[in-house]
């Protein structure tokens, strides 16, 4: 990993760096397929524990990977796991990162907007509604492969959406497998504003600044009132946990991830 500055970050997982009092962090592509790797966890959580605890900045941009892991990738990364012989350890540490992700997401104590485009599978628009703004380009579809693999969601997704939708408004979209287009999503409340592609990263930092020139203290304490229900969330994404262990074991797993032949 280099540091070129305290802010000025360059990792194989993201890259940081530093735009007045936004610090911008940029994941790098395919960032899934080294989310079990400890170190890079490590850097990943250290440089949002540096962000959190300098007081020049006051917002966190988070910038969403321009090569992602698409319904095919999400399925191989699954796949592999089973071609492993499902080794525990290596599932516990995918499944305690996303977690301790979206948690430390929630509880950051500075405002998070989250940007992306693209083709956006559920885990990371899941990640993203831990975030406190979400802005994606007109082109962005959210696609659940969840449903296909008979994998429930990972990363709080049915804990933030009931928040927004309601419960019987998120089994429908998330029973239906259907995707959800950019004009759909903000219709839904699922992000709060979409631009043309070519006006992304500017709309992006101004949807960062607008947090910049509010009080802190105001909007951490708001944000901290907001997410008062942590330890509920802690609970659910513990729930998915176990539901995911249950449902990957070789013989029934195999059956559901193979099913090319019927598609």
């Amino acid at each position: 990993m280099k540091n070129t500055s305290s802010f000025n970050m360059e990792h194989d997982l993201f890259s940081g760096k530093k735009s007045g009092a936004i610090a911008i962090l940029s994941f790098k592509e395919r960032p899934l397929t080294r989310v079990t790797s400890l170190s890079d966890k490590k850097a990943l959580f250290d440089y949002l524990d540096l962000i959190s605890s300098r007081s020049e900045i006051k917002v966190l941009l988070i910038m969403g990977a321009p090569v992602k892991m698409g319904y095919e990738d999400y399925k191989e990364f699954y796949q592999q796991i089973i071609r492993s012989g499902l080794n525990l350890e290596y599932i516990e540490r995918f499944f305690n990162a996303v977690s301790q992700f979206v948690l430390k997401l929630v509880s950051f104590k500075k405002m998070v907007v989250h940007a992306d485009s693209g083709k956006v599978i559920l885990l990371f628009m899941n990640i993203s509604l831990a975030c406190d703004y979400r802005i994606i380009t007109d082109n962005t579809v959210f696609m659940n492969p969840n449903l296909k693999l008979g994998l429930v969601p990972k990363g709080g997704g049915v804990f933030f959406l009931s928040k927004i939708l309601g419960s019987r408004k998120t089994s429908d979209i998330l029973l239906s497998g259907e995707d959800i287009t950019a004009a759909e999503a903000l219709e839904l409340g699922i992000v709060d504003k979409v631009v043309p592609m070519n006006e992304f990263s500017e709309a992006a930092i101004k949807s960062a600044q607008v947090y910049v020139e509010k009080p802190a203290n105001y909007l951490s304490g708001i944000k901290r009132l907001l997410n008062y229900d942590i330890r509920t969330l802690a609970d659910c994404l513990e729930t998915e946990n176990e539901l995911l262990r249950r449902i990957i074991k070789p013989l029934v797993f195999k059956k559901t991830i193979n099913f090319n032949n019927d598609t």
